[in-house]
């Protein structure tokens, strides 16, 4: 027995993805062409389903994915119940070209890069997070869908990452009554109870609602770290007529818990200790009676859309939210630009203190029109979008203070500094962040050629309290696909992205924006009858005007800095028979202008999910297996690699009309790993195996 080097690996188990793909695509053609003499035979219409966009999903349009010249991938509600979906994080892992747990175990957020970059997270279309630690994760339970939107979107949505963006899709009130119960119990003493309410509130069905409440207690593998959580959605949709829809979204979330991530020193977690041992990976290095990590977000979202006739309609997209949160952590400090352990394996802490708000008011109309020029089809969206950000921070940060470190090896706690000894309390001004937005996309029907033009302009007005800026910004988006006979759909796209940058340079001038662009070419097939989708995409990304240091002038930057991506998306979906199948490769060539690799990115990626549910013999049985591989990451200097790793998923359960039990288990054979280290000297671990029981009640 010999183990391959990591590359061989990926490519092995590329060839194997592919193999499996090419099942998918011959056994759906095989299924399709049968299906069609069915309806031929029997002068039966075929209905065929080819995306699952609606018009408040991160395209803005219900085009379908089939049709659209760029790279979207989807997980959808039962994707997510069927892979053991606990987190938002979770529903990242198995996407080609997004890195779904960049830093491991994590409560404080969803940590995702998008080919190989930061990507924001947006809710119904509109952003829902802004800077850090001041909002609540959003809460699975009260998603229908996860959304991953792939390259730059400035033409939609104005500044943004080039990487790509997330857009989850809220549950909304239905038209048909429904009702269950969910109790989950797992490891770590994880529990949970959930319930979701639906249906019509009068005879006529004008109006609809639905109730959302979630409750959990739950402990964590990291010692003292819970993540306990309070979230109650209310919403209530208002149907005057067949034409209009006005549905009010309610949300509170309320987490409790600390921080997962302990930052903990590369000598004696990834490499050993100067005694030459290793302490446990998830060793508590914080103050159980000092460190939280409480958040709190309540917001309040409209959703109303209105048809004028069956060619003109629009939609506006509304929300406010307020979040705050309380962050304390005491880790082991920076010093000299790695971590310091002494012979016996104590090191210094820094203990932080933090308390900090968001407040978001945001506005998004749209028109659309769908109609005719001569031989010319037009699918029309004309948009303008407002949106008013404020965020807060004010701290205690004590770097090292002498006489309250800690033994990696056997901590012992209740040695906490006062707020004197904290040192000074940073009480900073409120940020303000302002922008509005016009824009105008048009994708034209010639035949079998589709044509999508996209034009944006945006003004940005940002305060910092110390600076103030103006952005003003036209971004752009082409693309073109052709569908060929035997549903092949060759497709091209050139999409644009910024992202305002405040601040100045040594000589006052103002900072530009960051800028991005990508050209991407890629091939849709989806077999004729079939709902499954298989996406060939090649990408070339180019990330500008990023801030590096100042050689002329210490303690300032200039904006001198670049990332170029290239990269290889594959991703195939669908039904073969009783089976739902999915195959993921991606492979990214990150570069700085350093000549370095971006950190905690592996150039290799690849997964694959297979689903049974039998519908002959033991019906109501189901069964899931899933494998992922993430390759090897450096730490953003090419001086230290982090290996690959390969996990198993799994998932077996019994479904019927009333009852669905499951029982998921996420890192299957409970690996030890480390998700990534990086330069300045810490690492982060991997999730450690995840058992959850689920009983969900319908009534």
């Amino acid at each position: 027995m010999f183990a391959l080097p990591p590359f061989a690996r990926a490519r092995r188990l590329s060839h194997q993805l592919s193999f499996g793909v090419a099942a998918i695509a011959m056994a759906t053609s095989a299924n399709a062409q049968d299906a069609s003499s069915a309806a031929d035979d029997e002068n039966i219409e075929e209905i065929i389903v080819e995306g699952r966009l609606s018009r408040y999903s991160a395209t803005k349009m219900d085009t379908p994915i089939f049709e659209t010249a760029r790279s979207v991938s989807i997980e959808d509600q039962r994707q997510m119940l069927d892979k053991g979906v606990l987190e938002l994080a979770d529903a990242y892992v198995y996407a080609p070209g997004v890195n779904g747990q960049t830093y491991g175990f994590a409560t404080r957020g969803d940590w995702l890069k998008v080919r190989g970059l930061d990507a924001p997270e947006y809710r119904d279309s509109l952003q829902a997070l802004f800077g850090n630690y001041n909002n609540t994760r959003s809460h699975v339970y009260t998603l229908e869908q996860v959304e991953i939107l792939k390259g730059p979107s400035s033409v939609l949505y104005g500044q943004g990452s080039p990487g790509g963006l997330v857009n989850v899709v809220s549950k909304r009130p239905q038209q048909e009554a429904s009702n269950e119960i969910v109790a989950e119990y797992g490891n770590f003493d994880r529990k949970q109870i959930a319930a979701d309410l639906t249906g019509p509130l009068d005879a006529d069905g004008k109006f609809l609602y639905r109730m959302i409440a979630v409750y959990r207690d739950a402990d964590t593998q990291i010692d003292y770290v819970e993540d306990d959580a309070v979230v109650i959605a209310p919403s209530v949709t208002w149907r005057p007529n067949e034409r209009t829809n006005v549905t009010i979204l309610g949300n509170y979330q309320d987490y409790n818990g600390q921080a997962a991530a302990q930052f903990v020193p590369i000598q004696g977690s990834f490499l050993p200790a100067p005694n030459g041992e290793y302490f446990d990976p998830n060793v508590f290095l914080g103050e159980p009676e000092f460190d939280r990590y409480d958040t709190k977000t309540k917001s309040v979202t409209v959703l109303a859309d209105h048809d004028f006739n069956a060619s003109w309609g629009m939609e506006a997209t509304a929300r406010y939210t307020k979040g705050e949160a309380k962050y304390n952590q005491a880790w082991p400090a920076f010093i000299g630009g790695n971590r310091y352990l002494d012979d016996e394996g104590n090191v210094a802490r820094t203990f932080y203190k933090n308390e900090a708000d968001s407040k978001q008011f945001a506005v998004d109309v749209r028109a659309r029109g769908e109609f005719s020029t001569g031989s010319l089809e037009h699918n029309l969206l004309v948009g303008v979008d407002y949106q008013d950000v404020t965020t807060n921070s004010d701290y205690y940060y004590a770097f090292a203070p002498a006489g309250y470190g800690i033994n990696i090896f056997n901590p012992v706690y209740g040695n906490v500094p006062t707020d004197a000894e904290l040192g000074p309390y940073f009480d900073n001004p409120e940020n303000k962040n302002k922008q509005i937005g016009f824009s105008i996309q048009d994708q034209v029907r010639i035949g079998q050629l589709l044509l999508t033009l996209g034009l944006r302009g945006d003004k940005v007005d940002s305060d910092t309290g110390y600076v103030t800026q103006l952005d003003k910004e036209l971004s752009t988006n082409v693309g073109v696909m052709y569908q060929l006979p035997g549903g092949f759909s060759p497709y091209a796209s050139y999409s644009e992205s910024f992202e305002p940058v405040v601040g100045t340079t040594f000589d006052g001038s103002a900072y530009a924006p960051q800028k991005g662009k990508q050209y991407e070419v890629g091939i849709k097939y989806q077999p004729e009858g079939t709902t499954a989708l298989i996406t060939v995409s090649y990408f070339d990304i180019d990330q500008t005007n990023l801030l590096t240091a100042d050689p002329s002038h210490p303690g300032f930057s200039v904006q001198e800095g670049d990332v170029s991506i290239k990269g290889f998306e594959f991703e195939a979906v669908g039904n073969v028979g009783d089976f739902y199948l999915e195959g993921n490769y991606s492979y990214l060539d990150t570069e700085t202008s350093d000549g370095f690799r971006l950190p905690s990115i592996p150039a290799h990626q690849a997964s694959s999910w297979i689903t049974w549910r039998p519908s002959e013999v033991m019906v109501g049985f189901k069964a899931g297996l899933g494998v992922r591989y993430v390759g090897a990451s450096w730490d953003g200097a090419d001086g230290l690699k982090t290996p690959s790793y390969t996990l198993a998923d799994a998932m077996v359960g019994y479904e019927t009309e009333r009852f669905d039990i499951s029982l998921n288990a996420h890192n299957l054979t409970n690996k030890q790993y480390w998700a990534t280290c990086i330069a300045r000297g810490d690492c982060f671990v991997g999730k450690d195996r995840t058992v959850v029981a689920r009983l969900a009640v319908k009534f």
